[in-house]
This record gives structure tokens, sequence and C-alpha cells, in this order.
């Protein structure tokens, strides 16, 4: 397990990695290139830069703690256009947007944590159980939805995490002006 990269073992990169690769098909296979080209550019480097910005915001972590929010909310930001997009699929083809209390939709969040879970990863940090994208569009577009809800979900609460740590334990500038300062005092 300790071959797996830091950002590999956050839920909210696993949930991020699923719905970047299951939007790539979602895309190809439900919006016409010819008709839809902007949209399906735009939802693809929505779901990448979901994933990304994750892994920009944990490798800036021990240096700046104000950057890695900042990452983390991007990539929050970026899921959430995500989920207008799929709103917007299911809305103008008159299709149901099922509620989060729904039983079709928690079953797809239990499949959701299923494949995100840790057991599901390689030593690499790859996911074992690939995802498969559901051939019925309606079922498709909402179980995207219902992961995009569950890393954004995710995202709020590690955003959270990192400000409680900052303030109970400061920021990076913090503790290297305490290292200066020890070292001013014990050299004198």
């Amino acid at each position: 397990m300790n071959q797996i990269p830091p950002h590999k073992r956050l839920l909210s990169y696993r949930y991020s990695e699923i719905i970047f690769d299951l939007t790539d098909i979602f895309v190809k296979k439900f919006l016409p290139e010819i008709d839809n080209r902007r949209t399906r550019e735009q939802m693809v480097q929505a779901g990448r830069s979901g994933k990304q910005n994750i892994i920009e915001g944990t490798n800036r972590s021990k240096t700046s703690k104000k950057s890695e929010i900042t990452l983390l909310d991007v990539a929050r930001a970026s899921l959430e256009e995500l989920i207008g997009d799929y709103e917007d699929f299911l809305r103008q083809r008159n299709l149901e947007i099922w509620p989060k209390d729904d039983l079709r939709t928690q079953k797809l969040r239990q499949t959701g944590f299923r494949l995100s879970d840790l057991r599901n990863l390689s030593n690499l940090g790859y996911l074992i159980e690939r995802p498969v994208l559901p051939e019925n569009p309606i079922i498709a577009a909402n179980f995207l939805l219902t992961l995009c809800h569950q890393a954004t979900f995710l995202l709020v609460r590690q955003i959270a995490s990192v400000e409680k740590d900052i303030i109970e334990n400061g920021g990076y500038s913090e503790e290297l002006t305490r290292k200066r300062l020890d070292y001013r005092n014990n050299i004198r």
C-alpha cells in the first residue's frame, strides 16, 4: 500500500477519477459530436479539472495549505459545473433526475462506494474493478450525477479539514518563522 501516491489514497480523488473516465465515455456515447462539440469538450475538461486539481492541491499541501484549499475548491467547482451539465442533459431531454433518497440513487451510490473503496486499489493505486457506464442514458447520467454529488461533498469536508489544520497547527510560513527564530536564538 505504500507505493500508492498520496492523492490516490483520497476518496475524493478516487471518485473524481471515476467521474473523469466515465464522463469521457458518456459524451462519446450520448452526445453526438457534430451538435455538441463544445459541450463535450467542456464536460471532459470539467471532469479532468476536478481530478487534476486534487492531485496538484495534495502535492502543494506541504508548502502551501492556502494553495491546497484553493485547488481543492477549484476541483469542487469543476465538479459542480459537471453536475449542471448532467442535469441539463436530463432536463433538456425530458428525462427524470432522481432524488438522492430514491432507491435507484441509493443503489448507484453503493456502486460508487464499492468502486472507490481502498480495497479496490492495486498496489500502485489503480482501480482493480473498473467502472462501467450504464447503457441507458437516464441511468448513466443519474449515476454520474450521484458520483459528482459524492465527490463534491467529500471535497467540502476535505477543505474544512485543511482549514482546521491551519487553525490548529499554522501553516508552512509560520513553521519556517518558528525554525528561523529558534535558529537565531540558539546561535547567540
